[in-house]
Order: C-alpha cells, then sequence, then structure tokens
C-alpha cells in the first residue's frame, strides 16, 4: 500500500471507530486517545521508520531531523463530535521537508474521506456572495472584516478539517484562520485542499512550512484559486488580522 492509500485507509479507519464511541456514549477524552492509539498503531506496523507529531502524543525533537513526518489531528472537532454533529473530522498527513504531500481528511459523519490517493476535481465557479467559513464559536475580528470587504456570506461551520473541505468540495468558497492553530490543524486539511487545486498559505500569502521546531502555526487561508488575490489584498488592507 503506498503512502496516499495508508493515509486515506487509517483516517477511515479512525473515523470508523469514532462513529463506534459515539454510539457508545464514550466521552471526549476516550475518543481522543483511542484515535491516537489506533493511528499510532497503524503508522508503526506500516511505517515504522518515519516520524509522527500528533495532537495527543508527547512531542519529540527528533521528528526535526526526519525527512517523512506524519502529522496527525486524531479528533478534529472535539465539541461537534461530542455533540454528535457531522462537522468533525480526522486528519492524516505525511511531511516531506516541510510540505504535507501525502494527506486524508475524514469526514465520518458524511461518510467520506477525502485524500491525495484520489484528489478531489478543482471546486467549481459559485454564483452569487462569496461563502466565507467562520468558527461557530470563536469567529476570528478578521472574518467580519472580510465579510464587509468581499461582500461575503459569513457560514458558521465546525472543525478546522471541516471548514477546509467544505471549499474543496464547492460547499464554500473562503476558509481565512487568524485565531490560532497547530500544524496538526491544517497539516491533512492542506495536502487534500492543495491536491485539489485550492489556494493554500498563511493568511499573508506567505507559504505554510510543516514539521518546525514549535508547531504553532497561528493563521490560515483555503479558498478557491480564483478568490486568492481578492482575500488576499483584503486582507492587507485590513486594519488588524485578528
Amino acid at each position: 500500500m503506498d503512502d496516499d492509500q495508508l493515509a486515506a485507509d487509517i483516517a477511515r479507519r479512525a473515523g470508523e471507530l469514532l462513529l463506534e464511541l459515539q454510539k457508545r456514549d464514550a466521552t471526549k477524552d476516550e475518543g481522543d486517545r483511542l484515535s491516537n492509539e489506533l493511528i499510532l498503531e497503524q503508522l508503526a506496523s506500516a511505517r515504522p521508520d518515519d516520524a509522527v507529531l500528533s495532537e495527543e502524543s508527547k512531542d519529540s525533537p527528533a521528528r526535526l531531523k526526519r525527512e517523512r513526518v506524519w502529522i496527525v489531528d486524531p479528533l478534529d472537532g472535539t465539541r461537534e463530535w461530542g455533540e454528535r454533529r457531522t462537522d468533525w473530522a480526522v486528519h492524516i498527513a505525511l511531511a516531506f521537508a516541510g510540505v504535507p504531500r501525502v494527506a486524508a481528511v475524514a469526514l465520518p459523519g458524511l461518510g467520506r474521506v477525502l485524500s491525495t490517493a484520489d484528489p478531489p476535481p478543482a471546486p467549481p465557479p459559485h454564483e452569487g456572495k462569496p461563502r466565507l467559513l467562520v468558527s461557530r464559536t470563536r469567529p476570528p475580528k478578521i472574518a467580519e472584516y472580510l465579510a464587509d470587504a468581499l461582500d461575503a456570506e459569513l457560514v458558521p461551520l465546525g472543525s478546522a478539517g471541516a471548514k477546509a473541505m467544505a471549499v474543496v468540495m464547492g460547499d464554500a468558497d473562503v476558509y481565512a484562520h487568524s485565531g490560532g492553530q497547530y500544524e496538526w490543524d491544517s497539516a491533512a486539511p492542506v495536502g487534500v485542499a492543495t491536491a485539489a487545486g485550492c489556494h493554500c498559505s498563511r493568511i499573508d500569502g506567505a507559504p505554510l512550512v510543516y514539521n518546525q521546531a514549535d508547531p504553532y502555526l497561528p493563521d490560515l487561508l483555503i479558498c478557491r484559486a480564483d478568490l486568492a488575490d481578492p482575500v488576499l489584498d483584503a486582507v492587507r488592507s485590513a486594519p488588524e488580522a485578528s
């Protein structure tokens, strides 16, 4: 099994486990822990020489010397998972020299896995106002500014992976985040979105670089390629990108 297929398979298996845990009314901590254990076991079996950076595991500086580093979020959107919503995800990415070239995002509540094994087509143009994704609970100020600057419609949604895949699937147009994230929040979504022809960058247009000593990666822009310039121009004109 190649890396792309492996990522998709592990994301699918972790998603199936999380759905079963939902049915058993497992706690959020159990969901995080058991999904992480499954992912780590699968990676250790299939790719024992690779390093792993996971939200739910202790970090090791040894990964900084590795060419191949898996970056995973075993349960992206714990709140949504606990509420039995569908806008949560499982993230599996493999970064080479800081770039997530292999990636899978499972959306178990929707019965979908989007991955580089079979990259989705580029999202089609949307008639009408741009649809700008925003957090259900913690909308950043930049989202409100961009909504005004682009005459966009705000669309609330749950986890980072769910938002990014909404752009990939053509259900939304722009995901701009400036409220603080870590590498595991965006590595897999960026890998899939890039393979689908979307624009992916820091919110100021700078490249996203992964497997850094400090995994904090505070901001993110994923959008349809044709909207990248208007969005970045609007961000540069914003009085405060926060």
